[in-house]
């Protein structure tokens, strides 16, 4: 079975880029203990965009979509909806279409692109 890869296209504004990327990264932890988990990494932009990557690798679907219904990440997702309120704003966000968590959101949109993987290399070994 291959592994599945989601790619959440999150919109931000250059004024919260910082924010986003401090946020990702006090988030260490959320899913690596995940079952299926094999890989995240956080793509910021380089020029002509304002969307930045958030890649993940799962061993399958299912594992994808028990991540989604767990305990850690809808806690996580509610506690980003809850301080997003507070601070006046929506959360704007589709479930499991996370964006970093702190005060209010930090992208103002998301899409959730998914892949299974149908090739892949690695560096050979020496």
């Amino acid at each position: 079975m291959p592994s599945v890869v989601k790619i959440n296209v999150l919109t931000v504004p250059g004024e919260m880029r910082e924010q986003l990327e401090k946020r990702f990264a006090n988030r260490a932890g959320m899913v690596e203990s995940s079952d299926g988990f094999e890989w995240f990494e956080l793509l910021r932009p380089v020029e002509g965009t304002d969307r930045y990557l958030v890649y993940t690798r799962w061993r399958s679907e299912e594992d994808f979509q028990r991540w989604q219904q767990s305990q850690a990440f809808q806690a996580g997702h509610a506690r980003a909806a809850a301080e997003a309120g507070a601070q006046g704003h929506g959360h704007g966000q589709a479930q499991g279409q996370g964006h970093g968590h702190g005060q209010g959101p930090a992208a103002s949109g998301s899409e959730l692109w998914s892949f299974e993987v149908v090739q892949s290399a690695a560096p050979r070994e020496s």
